[in-house]
C-alpha cells in the first residue's frame, strides 16, 4: 500500500505534490508538525493578501520562525529559520470585521532552500520538503510512552492544570508526541528543537527534557505516578 499524508481533501504523496515555492509565514513561538493542526487568526493585511493567494490555488503555506538570534536583513525584516513545516489550509471563515480565522493542516517539514524574490506583499521561499514525513511507516522509532506521560502529568499538577486522560490513553505514539510537542508552552527556541528533532523517539526525549528543566527551575520534581 502506497504511504501517503491526507491533509482536507488533498493527498501528498512525494515531493512533486509539494509546491516548489510557497508563501512563508514567520510566527515566532508557533509549531506545526506534520498531522498537527494549527488555528490562526488572521488581520495582517500582507498576511490576508497571502491567504487570498493560496485560497484558489494549492492552499499550501510554510509556517516558520524567524531567525532565533533575532537577526534582521537590511529591510528591517527578520531573517527566518533554516526548517519550518508545511501546512495545507483545511478550514476559512471570515468574520466580518477584515479578520480571516483559518486552521492549518501540518503536511511535512522543509528546509528554506532560499527565499524567493517576490512583488507580493509577503514573503515566498523555494522549500525542499523532508519527503520522510509523507511516509508515516518510516519512522519505526518507539518513544518513550510512559516517561513522556509522566513528565506532562507532573507539569500539568504543577501549575495546577488538568487534561483529557482518556482521550490521551487512547492516542498513537505520533499523535501523542506531536500533540502535546505543540501545545507545549515553551519558547522559540524549544519549538525550534521539537520541529528539527530527526524522528519521534528523539522528539520525545527533547519534550522530555525540556518539560523536566522547567519544572527544576520551578523546584518540582517529575513524579512517579501516571493516572
Amino acid at each position: 500500500m502506497e504511504s501517503s499524508v491526507q491533509a482536507g481533501n488533498a493527498r501528498y504523496r512525494s515531493a512533486k505534490d509539494i509546491p516548489e515555492t510557497v508563501p512563508v509565514f514567520p510566527l515566532e513561538g508557533a509549531l506545526l508538525l506534520p498531522g498537527g493542526r494549527m488555528p490562526l487568526n488572521i488581520f495582517e493585511p500582507r498576511y490576508l493578501a497571502m491567504i487570498d493567494a493560496v485560497l484558489p490555488k494549492h492552499r499550501v503555506i510554510g509556517m516558520i520562525q524567524p531567525a532565533l538570534d533575532g537577526t534582521r536583513r537590511e529591510d528591517g525584516e527578520p531573517l527566518l529559520c533554516d526548517v519550518g513545516c508545511l501546512g495545507r489550509l483545511t478550514s476559512f471563515a471570515e468574520t466580518g470585521d477584515g479578520r480571516y480565522l483559518i486552521s492549518l493542516q501540518g503536511v511535512c517539514r522543509f528546509r528554506l532552500d532560499r527565499e524567493q524574490p517576490a512583488r507580493t506583499p509577503f514573503r515566498q521561499g523555494h522549500v525542499l520538503p523532508f519527503v520522510a514525513d509523507l511516509d508515516s511507516a518510516s519512522d519505526t522509532s518507539e518513544p518513550d510512552r510512559p516517561a513522556l506521560l509522566r513528565a506532562f502529568q507532573s507539569y500539568l499538577e504543577a501549575n495546577d492544570l488538568d487534561a483529557d486522560w482518556a482521550s490521551i490513553r487512547r492516542a498513537e505514539n505520533a499523535s501523542l508526541v506531536n500533540a502535546l510537542s505543540m501545545m507545549a508552552p515553551y519558547g522559540a527556541a524549544e519549538k525550534q528543537a521539537l520541529l528539527e528533532a530527526p524522528d519521534l523517539k528523539t522528539r520525545a526525549e527533547t519534550l522530555i527534557a525540556i518539560t523536566e528543566m522547567a519544572l527544576a527551575r520551578e523546584g518540582k520534581d517529575v513524579g512517579n505516578s501516571i493516572q
